[in-house]
C-alpha cells in the first residue's frame, strides 16, 4: 500500500523495525482523516510480516500530533465517523510490539492512537490532551476509554471533561508513559526499549500481548484461564526449549520466533 495521506514509513531492516511518522509539520502533524483508514491498513498488512519485529509511530519536528483534521469531520458521514475508533485501534490490534515516540504536542487523536499502543516514551515537553468538548463533540477513536482504564475515571473527566491538559510528569505519574526523558534522548530512551525487545521470543511477545490486552478488564476467573492457556502453548514451541537450554548453559538463548 502506498501513496499515505498525512504519513510516511521507513524501515530499518537490519532491526526488524517499521517507523510511521505522522508528517505534516506545517499543521502540527494534525492526521488527515483518511489517515486513520491507510494506518489500519497498513498494520493489517504487516500483522504477517517476518521482516517487522516492531513497530514505532512518532511525529516529524517538535511535535506528534496537534490533532485530526477537524473541518474533515463536518464532510464525514455519521457512519464513517462511527468506525474511526476501530482504524485508531490498530496498534492495539497489531500483533507485535508497538511503540509511541511522543514530543510536544499529543492531542485529540494523537493521544488515542498513543493509547492503543504498548509503549509509550515521552519527552519532558510532551503536553497530552483531548479538547474536543471544546468543538461540541468528544473523544471518538478510544479516548474516553482507554484514558478511564488507564489513569481512572476521574482524572479521565478532568482531561475530557475541562480540558485539562497532562504535561509529562503527570502522565508518567498517572502511568499513561512508561519513560520521560529530555527531547534530545528521545530517540535513544526508544532504542533502548527495542533493544530489551529485540532479545526475546517474537512468540513470547505476541503471546504476551494477545493475553494482556483482552483480559485486562475481563473477571480474574476469565484471565486466569487464558493465561493458562496460552502458558500450555508456549510450552510446546522451539523458542521455549531454546530458552531453557540457554538458561542451563548460562548463555544467551538465541530464539527463531517457532
Amino acid at each position: 500500500m502506498t501513496g499515505y495521506r498525512g504519513f510516511r514509513v521507513d524501515r530499518d531492516e537490519p532491526r526488524g523495525v517499521l517507523t510511521i511518522t505522522l508528517d505534516d509539520p506545517a499543521k502540527m502533524n494534525r492526521v488527515p482523516l483518511a489517515a486513520r483508514g491507510q494506518l489500519a491498513h497498513l498494520l493489517a498488512e504487516l500483522s504477517d510480516d517476518d521482516g517487522v519485529r516492531f513497530v514505532v509511530i512518532t511525529g516529524a519536528g517538535e511535535n506528534f500530533t496537534a490533532g485530526g483534521d477537524i473541518a474533515a469531520f463536518l464532510e464525514a458521514t455519521p457512519e464513517e465517523l462511527s468506525r474511526l475508533a476501530w482504524n485508531v485501534a490498530a496498534p492495539e490490534r497489531f500483533p507485535k510490539p508497538v511503540v509511541a515516540r511522543i514530543q510536544g504536542y499529543c492531542l485529540g487523536v494523537g493521544l488515542e492512537l498513543a493509547l492503543a499502543c504498548d509503549f509509550r516514551v515521552a519527552a519532558e515537553d510532551a503536553q497530552l490532551g483531548l479538547p474536543e468538548v471544546g468543538l461540541g463533540m468528544i473523544p471518538g477513536s478510544g479516548g474516553t476509554q482507554r484514558l478511564a482504564r488507564l489513569a481512572g475515571l476521574g482524572r479521565a473527566k478532568e482531561v475530557v471533561m475541562r480540558r485539562r491538559r497532562i504535561t509529562a510528569a503527570e502522565a508518567l505519574a498517572w502511568g499513561l508513559v512508561s519513560e520521560v526523558v529530555p527531547a534530545a534522548e528521545l530517540d535513544a530512551a526508544v532504542d533502548r526499549v527495542l533493544a530489551d525487545l529485540s532479545d526475546l521470543s517474537p512468540l513470547a511477545l505476541r503471546t504476551a500481548k494477545r493475553v494482556l490486552n483482552h483480559v485486562y478488564d475481563a473477571p480474574l476467573s476469565i484471565g486466569l484461564e487464558l493465561e493458562g492457556l496460552a502458558y500450555g502453548l508456549l510450552r510446546s514451541t522451539d523458542d521455549f526449549r531454546e530458552g531453557v537450554e540457554a538458561f542451563g548453559e548460562k548463555r544467551a538463548p538465541r530464539f527463531e520466533g517457532q
